[in-house]
């Protein structure tokens, strides 16, 4: 079978998502109480997951759909409990998750140091993201992802992948969602940040980290077998 046609997670489609419902959230959060946002929150947890399991046409095993999920609702937890709406900041490191966790089988297991490292890359991407409007090259550079972020399904991150004309056509038009939302929600009245620099910020962080969770070292990505398995 060419690689090109094996049944891939819609990667950027959920950092897409993802990019929409941060943006959608943090603006909120300067109008409503958190708890109001939890409906969104749980739309766009499960939409993430729909992204990253659905394409392969296989359920999630009982023990990736607890993985994937457990981390959300015991964040929740801390919403209720008005100790800030951290579920929010997990939004962005759910695709790269929900990747880790795809290659996840008892012949494949899942190594503590590349959970270590998902977390530590998460943690960056919430200092950049939350930082983005005091420093600025993360403010140039958040600001510059959220005009790439419709660009970059084109290539998929994989220099030989070619996408189904359906695939392609979502995660355009989420992309393009991401930068519209962006360009039209007003700045909430005390807002500290304009909602195009949350878009900006999240697409910056979500696209990083779901390329690392890819795995593929752009120094193998050429180094291929007859049968087309990556080094």
């Amino acid at each position: 079978m060419n690689p090109s046609d094996r049944r891939q997670p819609w990667t950027f489609a959920a950092v897409s998502v993802m990019v929409i419902a941060m943006t959608l959230l943090v603006t909120g959060l300067a109008q409503v109480p958190a708890a109001q946002l939890l409906p969104g929150y749980v739309a766009a947890y499960l939409l993430i997951g729909v992204c990253i399991f659905g394409p392969v046409r296989r359920m999630p095993s009982p023990r990736r759909a607890v993985a994937f999920l457990t981390p959300g609702m015991l964040l929740v937890i801390l919403a209720f409990l008005d100790l800030g709406f951290w579920c929010g900041g997990w939004l962005l490191g759910l695709p790269a998750w929900g990747l880790l966790l795809s290659r996840w089988t008892p012949k494949n297991k899942l190594p503590v140091v590349r959970v270590l490292k998902f977390l530590a890359l998460l943690v960056l991407g919430l200092a950049t993201f939350t930082l983005k409007g005091f420093i600025g090259i993360f403010f140039v550079f958040s600001i510059g992802a959220i005009f790439l972020l419709p660009l970059v399904p084109i290539r998929l991150a994989y220099p030989d992948f070619r996408a189904h004309l359906l695939q392609t056509s979502v995660e355009v038009v989420l992309s393009v969602a991401a930068v519209v939302l962006a360009l039209l929600l007003p700045s909430p009245e005390g807002s500290w940040s304009s909602p195009f620099s949350h878009a900006g910020g999240a697409a910056a962080a979500g696209l990083i980290i779901a390329f690392w969770a890819r795995g593929i070292p752009r120094r193998s990505a050429r180094l291929r077998l007859n049968d087309g398995v990556t080094l």
